[in-house]
């Protein structure tokens, strides 16, 4: 690179807390007291009646961004996001893509032999298979290992999971956890996120296989010493043999792996704390995320989040400056930039949705967006930036055979024929609006195989690579940016070897699909019965 990094004029975000929801406001009236247990079953239909998604705030295309498509460096394009969110910038040759779950598995247990200091791990939960108990067997020999070699056993285990995707059934990811946390229990840590709009008389009432539609922890990090994969896969057998997904493995950026570990440790905070027998306690001081008051709890939980956030930014910006005081600033070799991204919006956390929707608004005429999600559900928000003037956009899903629903029991097994129905609602758009010859919907394939693929690449007018990726947990869909925790980093490089593995990857995903057309929703295996385009709303906001 040419030209060595500029970060000036940088501010902090103001964040507005987001507004409670109806079913919040009604539930905290009725349930603050314990005396009090009068209520009704119309609140289970409470989230149902709040807006189902509010209009973006109205974002202008500035002179300089991504949407100009001028010749200046993608340090000028992209800088904007510093203002947002810690800016790393970190050597591209650090930054390797993953491409199968076999070698994303390979990669984890690997890395947890050989950690000294941290083993830091947060998915939305943990499966209870073969494979995973060779995972948690990787964990202790490493815990046993660290207890031989030292007098101070120095290695820490973080797990952070779901409470309730991670209490399901007898045997589940606790009692895979708890003879690690019975025999280290000085070393180990388990953390059980809870959203507090599971709460009264919804979470007494809402069946234990359906509870976690309310809100989940979805964040996918696992973090070995000062090495992490970003990922949207979590700790099962499935994403670790059959099931496509994205992984980035960042080695050696101890800054990038400071911040998600402080990440991780901030959302451990407010969650409950897994016991050797089993019990969950929480942190003295802490509020109880269903107990306690519900906006008590989002403003606690919220200013720990960001407090790790804003003091990431800040220090950021001071090494920032203090580099341009320097002729040669940090070497030629530190081409990339990495983004972390994190949307919490039941806490009042939206960055991601303020990038994201930033993002999609620069994008010019001459870029082009290949985007993808297993679950192709995006937001009204998120479809009228893509349906509006802008870049070309290739979005890819999954075809209902790879729909990680298909074949599932009772309600669940209608879920894939409502993503076709939500395709071809977001379809019909596109001709409507007559944006047929830029916006292009492709169906995954893959027997055998579920897709579970989700994030973006971003091509620059001329370019024959990205420049930029983002990836991590989140869909672009309701409940990634209303109801659930999720995190992604937004990678941007000049670094010439890691664009041409950001396009192999991107490449590898599309080759494996088709294109869709009318003639796709006229095929008898994608006929949607009435009921379920008439229950397609409630699956939108809640799978």
């Amino acid at each position: 690179m040419s030209a060595s990094m500029s970060w000036r004029r940088l501010v902090w975000s103001v964040y507005s807390p987001a507004l409670a929801g109806v079913f919040t406001r009604i539930s905290d009236r009725l349930f603050r007291a314990r005396d009090r247990r009068r209520g009704s079953s119309v609140l289970l239909l409470a989230p149902l009646l709040a807006e189902a998604d509010p209009a973006p705030q109205c974002v202008s295309r500035p002179t300089g961004s991504a949407g100009a498509q001028g010749t200046d460096s993608l340090c000028t394009h992209f800088r904007w996001m510093a203002e947002h969110v810690p800016a790393f910038r970190v050597p591209g040759t650090r930054i390797h893509i993953l491409t199968s779950p076999e070698q994303f598995y390979q990669a984890m247990k690997a890395r947890i032999k050989t950690a000294k200091r941290r083993v830091v791990m947060a998915s939305l939960y943990l499966g209870t298979g073969q494979l995973e108990k060779e995972l948690v067997d990787c964990m202790e020999e490493a815990l046993q290992r660290s207890q031989d070699c030292s007098h101070a056993s120095d290695l820490k285990v973080s797990i952070l999971l779901d409470y309730t995707r991670g209490s399901r059934g007898q045997i589940n990811s606790r009692t895979m956890l708890l003879p690690l946390l019975q025999r280290f229990t000085s070393q180990m840590r388990v953390s059980l996120y809870h959203t507090p709009d599971l709460r009264g008389l919804l979470r007494m009432l809402v069946p234990q296989r359906f509870n976690e539609t309310i809100g989940v922890q979805h964040i996918k990090v696992y973090l070995f010493d000062d090495s992490i994969i970003i990922s949207g896969a979590n700790l099962s057998d499935s994403y670790f043999t059959n099931r496509q997904d994205r992984y980035v493995l960042l080695e050696n950026c101890s800054e990038v792996a400071d911040f998600f570990s402080d990440l991780v440790e901030a959302v451990g905070d407010i969650s409950l704390q897994l016991q050797p027998d089993d019990s969950v306690t929480m942190l003295e001081g802490m509020v109880h995320p269903y107990k306690g008051n519900r906006q008590d709890f989002s403003a606690v939980a919220r200013k720990r989040i960001m407090e790790v956030v804003n003091t990431a930014q800040m220090r950021q910006q001071l090494l920032s400056r203090s580099e341009d005081s320097e002729d040669e600033g940090m070497g030629e070799d530190e081409d990339t930039w990495v983004f972390p991204l994190i949307q919490m919006k039941p806490l009042g956390i939206q960055v991601d949705e303020q990038v994201t929707q930033r993002l999609l608004t620069d994008a010019g005429p001459d870029s082009t967006v290949f985007l993808t999600s297993g679950y192709f559900n995006l937001t009204r928000a998120y479809v009228r930036l893509v349906l509006g003037p802008g870049a070309r956009y290739r979005i890819l899903t999954a075809s209902p055979e790879v729909n990680g629903f298909f074949g599932a029991k009772g309600v669940a097994g209608a879920i894939p024929a409502a993503y076709i129905h939500i395709a071809r609602q977001f379809y019909n758009q596109v001709y409507q609006l007559g944006q047929q010859k830029r916006v292009h919907l492709h169906e995954y394939h893959r027997p055998q195989w579920t897709f579970h693929a989700k994030g973006l690449w971003y091509y620059l007018q001329g370019q024959e690579r990205p420049c930029l990726t983002l990836i991590g947990s989140p869909n672009f869909g309701y409940r990634s940016v209303h109801r659930d925790l999720e995190a992604q980093i937004a990678i941007v490089t000049e670094n010439e070897e890691l664009q041409s593995q950001l396009q192999e990857e991107q490449e590898m995903l599309y080759q494996r699909s088709t294109e869709v057309s009318s003639s796709t929703f006229e095929r008898p295996d994608r006929h949607v019965k009435l009921w379920v385009k008439l229950v397609t709303p409630l699956i939108k906001n809640f799978f």
